[in-house]
């Protein structure tokens, strides 16, 4: 009962706070997925305040009890770039370490101890990053796939900033960069769905495309969808690679998959998925990450988005135990979908 207080009271909270935090956002023109206020999906996921409610306020008897604390051991990263190969590296939640083409890239990195505005209240962490900041190579690019708390944290990418001599090349989506020139990044590059930004490498160049996800934006009450969100494609020497950010199952995966694939590796959320009636629009569970993983024709994928915060109702471990069934019952090789403990690298 504990846990489930800590959920409603999080939950409650971080709307009460969220009316008083926002972004800068996106002002262009009209587009395919923007109407000239706010950003949509191709396939609704509009969610009323009245859903928000019964989300804080609602049967909280199905959310299950996480440990305050899981111990684990932090590792250490090769600092030489990877010219052959690529080495992948599960940081923590959707951070991972990528390092191919001699390009180390980071994706939705937190170290923070709370994904929210404010670091005395919020979903707390509750194991350690596997890699420690101070302990990553130089990153040439850090990849943000939207604005949500859990997936931009400011105080991680302003340590980025201090603790290296080179600011990395950042990309998000359209709008973002506003928010990013003010924690010092003086040239974010902000894309619209499938559009890409090449950064040298040292075998000639890796391509960084944007692309279409099912989810949201926004960092309080007033800037909602004011912001884009997608997932991005990186094409590279070693194989093209996945980062779905966050998203909700769609025709998307299978358009990506034909257009940009097959894949060398997917990196897919497998978590934050319960309860279904609310997070199926925003987040795909474990079976639907499984046919994400068949329709983008990855040769091989790991999970991600779990065990680090507790966002929604299902525990800590059901995520990976739902994989497992998931695989089975979808007959894909459990070689093939794999889940990494913080701080593992994996050699390809």
């Amino acid at each position: 009962m504990q846990r489930l207080n800590h959920i409603l009271a999080y939950t409650a909270l971080a709307f009460l706070l969220g009316s008083c935090y926002a972004a800068p956002y996106y002002t262009g023109t009209q587009t395919n997925n923007f109407d000239g206020s706010v950003f949509f999906n191709k396939l609704p996921t509009q969610k009323t305040v009245a859903d928000l409610a019964g989300l804080a306020f609602g049967n909280l008897t199905e959310a299950a009890d996480w440990p305050d604390w899981r111990s684990s051991q932090a590792h250490k990263v090769a600092q030489d770039r990877v010219l052959e190969g690529m080495a992948v590296t599960f940081v923590n939640h959707s951070t991972f370490l990528i390092q191919v083409d001699g390009l180390n890239i980071l994706t939705d990195p937190i170290w923070a101890d709370r994904a929210s505005p404010v670091q005395w209240a919020g979903p707390k962490r509750v194991q350690a990053p596997g890699v420690r900041l101070a302990d990553l190579p130089a990153i040439d690019v850090v990849l943000i796939s939207h604005n949500h708390y859990d997936h931009l944290d400011e105080g991680t990418l302003r340590q980025l900033l201090t603790q290296q001599d080179t600011a990395p090349v950042i990309i998000a989506g359209l709008g973002n960069g506003q928010l990013l020139q003010t924690f010092g990044y003086a040239d974010p590059v902000d894309l619209d769905w499938e559009a890409s930004h090449r950064v040298a490498s040292a075998a000639g160049a890796v391509e960084f495309i944007f692309s279409e996800a099912r989810h949201r934006s926004g960092r309080g009450v007033g800037d909602q969808m004011k912001t884009l969100w997608g997932a991005f494609v990186i094409k590279t020497s070693q194989g093209n690679v996945y980062f779905a950010g966050d998203t909700g199952y769609g025709p998307h995966f299978k358009h990506t998959g034909d257009v940009h694939g097959p894949f060398r590796l997917a990196l897919l959320p497998i978590g934050a998925y319960q309860p279904r009636w609310f997070m199926a629009d925003i987040h795909t569970d474990p079976a639907e990450a499984v046919q994400a993983h068949l329709d983008l024709r990855s040769e091989q994928s790991f999970g991600m988005h779990f065990g680090t915060f507790q966002l929604t109702y299902e525990g800590i471990d059901k995520p990976q135990e739902d994989l497992q069934v998931a695989l089975a019952a979808q007959d894909v090789d459990t070689a093939t979908f794999e889940v990494l403990a913080p701080g593992v690298v994996r050699i390809f």
